[in-house]
Formats: C-alpha cells, structure tokens, sequence
C-alpha cells in the first residue's frame, strides 16, 4: 500500500485558508465519519486535486487536511483537560532560544522570541496540556494510560508522514497541523489556525471506550472463581478440564469484540450480567473448537502447552469439546434474547462444514483453487468474527444496516487474517502440514502441470520440497501473490465500515481490524 506524501504546502495563508474552507466543503458533503484509512485519505486527496485543478505536490497537505476536517468534530466533543498540544522544538528561534532539554521535552523560558510560548499560554488557559518534543511516541503512553484522550499535534510534514499511521491505527482522535515550512530549525505555524483548532469545543461530551477497562474485566470473567459461578457443578474430571481450559491462554478477541460492541453501541460504561453470560459463551463455542481441531489434526501442543488430546486422550477430549458447546449453548439460553442461539448455531454449522471441507479433501489431496480455499475461509474464519459483532448487536437492540455491515467486515477481515497466516507458515523452519491453503492453491494455479502438483501434494516435507531451488521462485511469487490478496481485503474490511455513523464503534473497528492484521 503505497501513500507517500508528497511535502508540497500552499504558499500563502490565504491559500492554505481558501483549501481548507473547500476541504470542509467537501467533506461535509461525504456525510463520512472518523477515522478513515490512508487509502481513503488518498483517494479523497486525490478527487480534490481533480475537481480544483490543484498541484498534485500538495496532495500529502491535502490528506493531512482532510484528516482534520473529518476529525474536528470527535476532537470539539472532547473536554479540553483530555486534550494535549504537541509542539516541536523547531517552532523555536534557534538563534536567541535559551530552553533546556530534559527526557520529556523542551522546557521554554518564555523569552517571546518565537510562538512556542504564546502557543502553550493559550494551551494552559483552556486547560490543555501542552508538551515541545519530537515524534508522536512521545504522548503514546498517555494515550495509552488514558491521561488525554486527543492530540492536536504541530509538526512538518516529514514528520507527520511517519506519525500519520500511528495515528490512524491506534484511530486517535486527532488532528495534525503542518508547519508552513521544512527544515529542523526556525520552523513557522499558522498560528490562528492552531488556536482555532485548539478552542473547539462541542456542547455534546464524547464517550470514548475504556480498551484497557474493558480487558481487564475480561481477566475477571475468565478467572477460574467466576467460571465456576457460571458453568455447572465442576465435580466430574471433563468438567474440570473444562474449566481449567477456558481459564487458560488466549487472547480473547471473540468476548472482547462483543463486549466492545455492546459498549459502542450503548454508550454505556458497564456491561450486564447478560452480556457477559454471551461473552463466556463465544469463548465456550471457540475453545470448543480448539479442542475438536486439536484432535482433528493430531496436534500435541497449543499456546506451547500441551494440548487437552495429548494429556487425557482422544476420547475425554471430544467429551471436553462437547461440554464446552452445551455451557455455551446453555449461557445463551439464560440471555433475555432468543436471537443469541440462532446466530450462534448458524456459526456453529458453518464451522463444522468449513472443517468438513478441509478434512475430506486431507483424505485424498487434490490441485486447489483459491476459490475454493476461500470458501473455506468463509465457512470457518469469518463466522468466528461475525458471530461476536452481531451478538454484541442483538443484546444492545439490533440493527438490519449493521449486521450487514458487519457480514462485509467480518469476510473481508476473516479473509485478510487467513491469508496472512498462510503467509505465516513459511515464515520459519517449522514443518507445514500438507493442508488447504491460499498459498498451496495459489501455486496449482499458478503452476498446473500435472508434474508439479503431483510432487506438490504427494510430498513428505513441503517446506523441503518448495525450498529446493527449482522451486523457491515459485514459492516467492506464491507469497507475493497471496500478500496482495491480503492487502486487498485488509482494504476492503476498512472500506465497509463506511456506512458506520458511530464514531466509536467505528473507532472499535478500526483499531481491531490493525490489530489482529497487524
């Protein structure tokens, strides 16, 4: 994904003035909400350039811009003490500054030889907390640690190009001003636009997501003592293997996707008993699955653990599996929503045939398409994605346009993260089970002599045979292939959360969508 900005700025103030107001315009005009990817950034910038004959140099500016626009009003919605300005030290007048240094930043000596003073002044009187230091790494941990909530970050546009996807990732509420000019030193701002951007204030307060609050009553549900409050009387042995699994490792992405939605979609800061009971039981249905997987394949180790088929045994492990799907299912039954079992069970179905597809094809391996193995991805990796948004949905009301919405997304993610750990396998020296695959029917494609997929699919050591040096060129042009598929549906995941008018659910989204792709 190619955006390099191009560091062109517009000459004069007026210009730059004249721009944005057409760039408010036009945004207004999309009925868009934030965040946007940089494709869209992109694609926007480039529409202006078109529609007013601009330079295309001042495309980079242009997208900055754009950000902005769509920003403003989340960042206005903000109160001013969770807000912080960024400075940089080259705003300064190198030549008559007398500010030291220290590991936080600059700290100015208000000697009013440049606007770093002034520009912190107006800061400390709407209450906004106001730092000079290089590079956006700087306020992460606030962000993190929840001290602001937004950053209005003055930088030039080198900068900013490198900050821009951390911002856009992480889809912090934000804004950034480019400096008027490059260069390390003796840098100048519009200063009337910083403090107008700075004075924002909406009458509507923002309630932004608790990401950190929210896994750590994840912790809590999944802990041992509030498993047993929900599950029934652990006083058999795959009761307790039961339950000693679902408080084991993972990464919970399943709860967590319901619960934030909820979260998202309510406003709310807690989530009900019911809720959770719907969370506890997605992780019942994916731990599940797991199990049966384990089994499936033979594997002997999971989370670098042994797995419940290599301790106990196939038969006490396919016991464990089915336990874990009627709490599941019983979880579900106690949630004040009929709606909960339906598309829980029709996830169900769609995993067992996405597995039933892999299984008999290991039975008598055959050249693939990607068509195929796309199908399987549809059956057994989107389902887990889509089932955890649209039961967060339901419990917070239901909504025809989302759950469309979220069957786009959850494809388009289910698809990206499949191919990227396709990708994964051949990342290492670890053996790669001859299996349905994107990279393995990208090479029958690709490569459909008789001869070839033959020795393909008839081989001991995959990774051996496509290692040789007859065969590694194919295997490169294999993963490129395969890379850009997954470029593309990362993109497409973004571009369906369009329609969302929810900034924090889309925020939500966003942030996932680069996390588990990442």
């Amino acid at each position: 994904m190619e955006n390099k900005l191009i560091h062109n700025i517009p000459a004069s103030y007026a210009e730059r003035d004249e721009l944005r107001n057409r760039i408010q315009a036009f945004v207004d005009d999309l009925t868009i909400q934030p965040p946007l990817s940089l494709d869209d950034l992109s694609n926007f910038a480039d529409q202006l350039i078109r529609e007013y004959a601009l330079d295309v140099e001042v495309r980079g500016w242009l997208m900055v811009e754009i950000h902005n626009q769509v920003w403003k009003e989340t960042v206005a919605s903000i109160p001013y003490e969770r807000r912080v300005l960024l400075l940089p030290k080259c705003l300064s007048n190198s030549a008559k500054c007398q500010a030291e240094i220290d590991e936080l930043g600059l700290l100015c000596h208000r000697c009013s030889h440049c606007s770093i003073p002034d520009l912190q002044d107006k800061a400390e009187s709407l209450g906004i907390m106001s730092i000079v230091a290089e590079g956006f790494t700087s306020v992460v941990g606030l962000i993190q640690n929840r001290v602001v909530d937004s950053v209005i970050r003055v930088s030039c546009l080198d900068s900013l190009e490198k900050a821009f996807p951390l911002l856009i990732s992480n889809a912090v509420p934000g804004l950034a001003i480019p400096l008027n000019t490059s260069g390390c030193k003796d840098t100048h701002v519009d200063y009337e636009y910083v403090v107008r951007m700075m004075g924002m204030r909406s009458d509507n307060e923002a309630r932004l997501l608790d990401y950190d609050g929210l896994r750590a009553d994840l912790k809590r549900w999944f802990s041992k003592e509030n498993l047993a409050g929900h599950f029934s009387p652990a006083k058999d042995q795959t009761s307790s293997v039961a339950l000693e699994w679902m408080g084991g490792e993972g990464k919970r992405w399943r709860p967590y996707l319901l619960a934030a939605t909820y979260l998202a979609l309510t406003g709310g800061a807690e989530v009900p008993d019911d809720v959770q009971r719907a969370a506890i039981a997605v992780e019942c249905f994916h731990k599940a699955s797991l199990v049966h997987d384990d089994i499936q394949d033979n594997d002997k180790e999971r989370y670098g653990k042994p797995t419940i088929n290599a301790l106990y045994g196939v038969p006490i492990a396919i016991n464990v599996g089915d336990i874990l799907l009627g709490e599941g299912y019983r979880l579900l039954s106690q949630c004040d929503a009929r709606a909960l079992t339906a598309v829980a069970a029709d996830a169900h179905i769609a995993l067992c045939k996405g597995q039933g597809m892999e299984l008999e094809w290991s039975v008598s391996p055959r050249p693939l398409t990607l068509d195929w193995v796309l199908e399987i991805f549809c059956n057994k990796t989107v389902p887990a994605f889509e089932v955890s948004l649209v039961l967060g949905l339901i419990c917070a009301g239901d909504d025809e346009l989302l759950r469309r919405i979220f069957h786009q997304y959850s494809r388009a993610l289910g698809i990206a993260y499949q191919l990227l750990d396709d990708i994964e396998d051949f990342k290492d020296d670890r053996p790669v089970a001859l299996r349905p695959s994107a990279v393995l029917a990208v090479l029958c494609e690709q490569n459909p002599e008789p001869v070839f997929t033959r020795s393909l699919l008839e081989c001991e050591n995959l990774k051996a045979f496509l290692g040789c040096s007859e065969n590694k060129p194919l295997l490169r042009t294999a993963l490129e292939r395969v890379g850009q598929m997954a470029d593309t549906y990362h993109q497409a995941a973004l571009t369906a959360l369009h329609e969302i008018k929810n900034v924090e659910l889309k925020r939500l989204l966003f942030r996932v969508t680069e996390r588990i792709l990442k």
